[in-house]
């Protein structure tokens, strides 16, 4: 939506802005939005994970380096459109990646390199405590990473002070508070949607399972407070400004929302935080999240239940794979043009190889593919191996080719999301779709529509993702009205007249991607029986 150029003016000399960073798993986005929620400047600085030492990771200097360097580019921009130094902001928020681990002692050290989502290291605590919550704890949370390194016996366990997140650690860091947001906070640790707090039976569970090693802390110690949205999380310190703006611009003061998890901002940013909405965002990772209307009838070792940012349930299934192995494909085929002479555009070649797809058979015409970078919990993958398969008879062809490899970019989702829909009945209206693998329009859109049996819809904002989504919080904090919900500002101030499209579930495709699941399943149990029999 396009605003006169003067009042966005206004609205950055009035500091009536709002900022939202996020760190995703290849992008670190910073979004800045005007009075109406539009964004209005943008940056960005892209990193990637490092293996070290069989652990996912990112180092501190990585971390840092990236926030600097987002925030700079979009104050280029700021000055590029606007000719405005940024000095002051209305509000800002910070988010990331969900889950994992960053420990650290009394000297604000971190004891251990930052263990990612990514890692499926904590098979034992994880099964351990779902044995003891009876709640389905993933590999990839943070009490999971915690309880893995008292098994292991790791000897930082006893000095740690403070476990957070990655967004918890940046907001830790420009306000010096020791708090997160309740959607970031159901990954570290089960939430009770009553207290929209740490359940209380369970950490009391979790103290009386490791009281035997007598660490100086109780788990309430070491984890960060709750918050939810709305609630006023601190201020940004004369350091944290410095940190982030290294010109020495920004000034200090700003007021900052509760830090959220990807999943949070998601949801924001595709205004899916009452019941029956739900929305998937598709990129490095794959996650579907749907606001249940009532609790599962029991716990599943695929769904995970977190919350929204102002605490309701949400059933999510979340998979460690999704477009890695699809872009390696595509380098793969950059390689080859340049390797030819050729000239080539990113854009147009993504768009080119996904337009494609939509020629190939609806069932890939029995081509095969795993696209397992790193292990996958939902279908019992400890280790990625990337894995594309045919049979002699297969339609090989570039249109099946990169079909197979869409269908696969969502094969572990549909798998669980099938658990939600046929076990537990749970009703959906629609998905919102939003993430890079519905930049191409209508083909991300047109395959989850066939995977999930139900209509996605992409809004205009939906390429702005989770950055705007925080932005969208922060925004929320210093502007609602007294009494004001969350849904309610979402619908009423940003979203209202806001235009999307939306693709209904072909059911030629749906049967075709079903007829792909099935081949896909059976195939993993034949691969498992081999393995067993060895």
């Amino acid at each position: 939506m396009s605003r006169d150029i003067n009042l966005i003016k206004e609205d950055i000399q009035n500091a009536k802005t709002a900022l939202g960073i996020e760190f995703g798993s290849t992008r670190i986005k910073a979004v800045l939005i005007d009075s109406e929620s539009n964004p209005i400047a943008s940056g960005s600085h892209e990193w990637e994970n490092r293996l070290e030492n069989n652990i996912w990771t990112y180092t501190l200097d990585d971390i840092w380096t990236g926030l600097q360097d987002a925030y700079a580019d979009m104050a280029a921009d700021v000055k590029k459109q606007y000719d405005l130094e940024l000095t002051n902001i209305g509000a800002i928020g910070f988010s990331a990646m969900m889950h994992g681990y960053m420990a650290f002692n009394e000297k604000d050290e971190l004891l251990v390199p930052f263990r990612t989502w990514r890692n499926t290291m904590t098979g034992e605590a994880a099964g351990k405590l779902f044995d003891l919550f009876n709640y389905n704890i993933p590999q990839r949370w943070s009490i999971a990473h915690l309880y893995q390194a008292i098994l292991n016996g790791e000897e930082h366990v006893k000095d740690i002070t403070y476990l957070t997140t990655l967004a918890g650690y940046i907001h830790w860091q420009m306000t010096g508070e020791k708090v997160l947001g309740v959607g970031d906070a159901s990954g570290m640790f089960p939430i009770d949607p009553k207290t929209k707090d740490y359940d209380e039976t369970m950490v009391q569970k979790f103290d009386a399972l490791v009281a035997e090693k007598n660490f100086p802390w109780k788990l309430r110690d070491i984890l960060p407070k709750v918050l939810v949205a709305g609630e006023n999380a601190g201020v940004l310190t004369g350091e944290g400004a410095k940190r982030l703006d290294v010109s020495g611009k920004l000034q200090a003061g700003i007021p900052v929302c509760p830090a959220e998890g990807d999943a949070g901002t998601g949801m924001a940013a595709t205004n899916s935080v009452k019941q029956r909405t739900g929305n998937v965002s598709a990129g490095t990772s794959v996650f579907a999240m749907v606001v249940l209307e009532k609790e599962l009838s029991k716990a599943y070792p695929e769904l995970d239940l977190v919350t929204t940012p102002d605490g309701s349930l949400v059933a999510m299934v979340h998979c460690n794979n999704c477009t890695s192995d699809l872009n390696a494909w595509v380098g793969l085929f950059r390689e080859f043009m340049e390797t030819c002479g050729m000239e080539v555009d990113m854009n147009k070649l993504f768009g080119t190889l996904y337009n494609k797809a939509m020629e190939g058979d609806k069932d890939c015409g029995g081509l095969l593919s795993w696209c397992y970078f790193s292990g996958e919990p939902v279908t019992g993958f400890d280790e990625g191996r990337p894995l594309f398969v045919r049979t002699p008879d297969a339609k090989f062809n570039l249109a099946n080719f990169m079909r197979t490899h869409l269908y696969s970019s969502l094969a572990a989702l549909k798998i669980g999301m099938d658990i939600l829909f046929e076990q537990e009945h749970v009703a959906l209206d629609e998905l919102m779709g939003h993430g890079g693998l519905f930049k191409t329009k209508g083909v991300g859109q047109s395959i989850m529509a066939a995977a999930a049996n139900v209509p996605v819809t992409c809004m205009e904002t939906a390429g702005e993702g989770g950055a705007w989504g925080i932005a969208l919080l922060a925004a929320y904090m210093k502007n609602k009205e007294e009494g004001e919900t969350l849904d309610a500002y979402l619908n009423n101030k940003v979203f209202a007249g806001q235009k999307g499209e939306t693709l209904s579930p072909d059911p030629a495709d749906v049967e075709g991607f079903n007829k792909f699941i099935e081949n896909y399943t059976k195939a993993m149990a034949v691969e498992r029986a081999a393995v067993e029999t060895v």
